[in-house]
């Protein structure tokens, strides 16, 4: 009761101070064409259209777009369902070409940077946080915190942004929790290709499909390590028992590195940011150092989704283009969080 309290207590706080996104409940029971549906309650039509134009216009060049739109009109034969019956709707709810809103999803997949934290306190409860940072602003008012039901019941939630069906934040209740980090290789053209012609999955898609199907952290883990996809990427995974943490550095045909915590040898958090963990990170980045030093100031015996959600807002671990943080435990589901950031600290 007392813990329950001082949640309360938390999550009043940092929601004064910043945004909680609006909660949206997708149907998997319905129509794939359909389920995207509850966003005209939320959107408008012209608000949509706008914030699609400006987050592609600043990751494809206008002359680009222009060249390339038969091509990703093309793709959607080849996008496999039930996303593209899902994008096939988002279009008609925007009133948007399909090529603009296959183009969007594709975008997103490019600039997510982020910070990612998996931790095991003393008792060995799993936490797991991150920051989501995009150079779109506008993404502070698409953030939405999305319920997929299945058979009257949530089978899996996650926080993403109106208009985008793939996951970067999820969460399967009582099973496990994932997160997904730009690993920086290739170009926006050479994820196109890898879906056109090879028939890859893009990062974000994964992330959700496994929400879906996944019975466990080790199946979860199995699954966004084997699979191919369409770019580099790390995958972050928490789960409910002891030593289910790790960060998965992903090649698009394979895993590049498997990285587990190592309680027994005092590693009882990995932070991960947009770097491969056994290299130095740029002097000009330091999200990466300064989260471990707030970490070890903390301590394991300290450690919770309050003072994680703390850890995720110290400047720069949280900046300037922080979209939204989110702390979750796959062990306590009703948990989970996000708070859409207008401020750090």
């Amino acid at each position: 009761m007392q813990s329950a309290v001082l949640w309360l207590a938390f999550a009043l706080t940092v929601c004064g101070a910043n945004l909680s996104p609006p909660v949206v409940k997708i149907s998997l029971d319905q129509a794939p064409e359909l389920r995207w549906l509850p966003l005209k309650d939320l959107f408008s039509k012209d608000f949509l259209q706008q914030a699609a134009a400006q987050v592609i216009d600043s990751t494809v060049p206008a002359w680009v777009h222009q060249a390339i739109k038969p091509v990703v009109r093309a793709l959607e034969r080849f996008t496999p369902q039930p996303y593209a019956a899902e994008i096939r709707g988002m279009a008609a709810l925007y009133g948007s070409d399909i090529s603009d809103v296959l183009l969007l999803n594709f975008a997103y997949e490019v600039s997510a940077f982020c910070s990612s934290i998996v931790a095991q306190d003393t008792k060995g409860i799993i936490y797991h946080g991150r920051n989501l940072d995009y150079p779109h602003d506008v993404l502070k008012n698409l953030t939405i915190d999305v319920l997929f039901i299945k058979n009257g019941e949530v089978a899996y939630r996650g926080t993403t942004f109106a208009g985008y069906v793939g996951l970067w934040t999820g969460q399967s209740k009582n099973k496990f929790t994932v997160t997904g980090n730009q690993r920086d290789e290739g170009h926006w053209w050479d994820n196109i290709i890898s879906a056109v012609l090879l028939k890859y999955s893009p990062v974000s898609w994964l992330v959700r499909e496994t929400l879906e199907g996944a019975s466990n952290f080790l199946n979860a883990v199995t699954q966004l390590s084997e699979i191919p996809i369409i770019s580099g990427v790390y995958y972050i995974v928490g789960g409910v028992y002891p030593g289910e943490g790790v960060v998965i550095t992903r090649d698009r045909s394979g895993p590049a590195d498997i990285w587990p915590l190592d309680t027994l040898y005092g590693n009882w958090y990995r932070v991960e940011t947009n770097y491969d963990h056994w290299l130095p990170t740029p002097k000009r980045d330091t999200r990466r150092e300064v989260a471990m030093k707030a970490l070890n100031a903390t301590g394991q015996n300290n450690i919770n989704l309050h003072t994680l959600y703390q850890v995720l807002s110290v400047v720069p671990v949280c900046n300037r283009i922080t979209v939204y943080t989110t702390v979750m435990s796959a062990a306590a589901p009703e948990e989970y969080t996000t708070v859409v950031r207008e401020t750090c600290g």
